[in-house]
């Protein structure tokens, strides 16, 4: 029976426990999207996670749809991430990269005034996020299928980057509304070309990342993200179960190291039937959990390891706290995004510091 403390293997990466640090957007590297000292040590401080995904990391200019966030395309950038994953490993821990492109989920003042790009013209609601003044999602650009083949290329440049910067695999993420997600997803591909329609056809740009990201790390070293409730930036699909389902039957034929999923637990929740579908590629269960749900879920086998968000942003020692029963930190909402400062960062106390805080007060 799996507990929190099990080792784990996935693919080519052994992890010495099942308590995952989920990606996280803390938009704390530079204008130029190079990682910073103080993201070294934010990662350092969390290194006791069975494994880390790095928060999502853009692999081109043209991908990012938020000031700050981190890159996988420029030397300056490789260099930032050797900081960052050395630190990491010097404290014995695994971090593999997120590769991301946003697609429509962005605004032309993010991209020298082009048009966000997308699987088809479909104009996403609501308000881009932390952008003032305040103003709603432009109607995206449809990509060109020759588009499509250079962003393909961009994911597997990213992905050597993230070689050369020492990570220890990558992941796609293929979640939460942005530019894969828009291809695979109904809602948003409304596409009559090889890249729409059938389900086949809207998969086609995920497996072919996928395959470019395999062909640089192997498929041991490959994870994908995936959100089938279609329940941000707008999204949705008209059969989830066949979607995702298909997906996971194709990755599982490409035995890649795991999956992920964004998806509460309920009574409609379609991870386990994607770990069915899957031929045993490990899965990663994330939202919302509490200790027992993650208890649960690894000694009944529905899940192989277990992952976090916010709950590591406010406890470094989050995998230890789990094992003692520990009460957590409290999450600090108003610098969570976007400052450059260590508060509500790199400055919340393990038990250990807090429990001498205690004891000199």
């Amino acid at each position: 029976m799996a507990e929190l403390n099990s080792p784990l293997t996935l693919g080519a990466l052994e992890l010495k426990n099942r308590v995952i640090m989920a990606p996280l957007t803390r938009s704390r590297a530079t204008d130029d999207r190079v990682p910073t000292p103080m993201m070294a040590e934010y990662y350092a401080q969390r290194a006791s996670a069975g494994l880390i995904i790095s928060e999502a990391t853009v692999i081109s200019e043209e991908a990012n749809g938020y000031r700050n966030t981190p890159g996988l395309f420029t030397d300056a950038q490789v260099a930032g991430w050797q900081q960052v994953t050395q630190a990491v490993h010097d404290q014995g821990g695994l971090i593999v990269a997120q590769l991301w492109h946003v697609g429509r989920v962005s605004d032309p003042e993010l991209l020298n005034g082009e048009t966000p790009v997308s699987a088809s013209s479909v104009q996403q609601a609501g308000h881009v996020s932390l952008l003032r003044p305040k103003r709603p999602y432009v109607l995206p650009r449809a990509l060109e299928i020759s588009e499509i083949h250079a962003i393909t290329e961009q994911y597997k440049q990213a992905a050597i980057c993230a070689k050369a910067a020492g990570f220890d695999g990558v992941e796609l993420h293929a979640a939460n509304g942005y530019l894969i997600d828009q291809f695979l997803q109904t809602k948003t591909n409304q596409r009559e070309d090889e890249y729409g329609g059938s389900v086949e056809n809207r998969a086609r740009f995920l497996l072919e990342v996928m395959d470019a990201l395999i062909d640089v790390w192997g498929a041991g070293r490959v994870g994908i993200h995936l959100a089938p409730r279609g329940d941000e930036h707008d999204m949705g699909d008209n059969d989830p179960r066949e979607t995702f389902g298909y997906v996971m039957e194709q990755l599982g034929k490409r035995q890649i190291a795991f999956f992920f999923t964004r998806e509460y637990l309920a009574e409609d929740s379609i991870s386990e039937y994607m770990k069915q579908r899957s031929n045993g590629v490990p899965y990663m269960a994330n939202m919302r959990l509490s200790r027992d749900d993650a208890i649960e879920l690894l000694a009944s086998g529905k899940a192989d390891a277990v992952a976090f968000g916010k709950a590591y942003i406010a406890n470094p020692d989050l995998y230890e706290r789990l094992l003692e029963d520990a009460p957590l930190n409290e999450l600090k909402l108003e610098n969570m995004i976007g400052t450059n400062v260590a508060e509500g960062y790199i400055d919340y106390p393990t038990l250990a510091e807090a429990d001498a805080l205690t004891t000199v007060e």
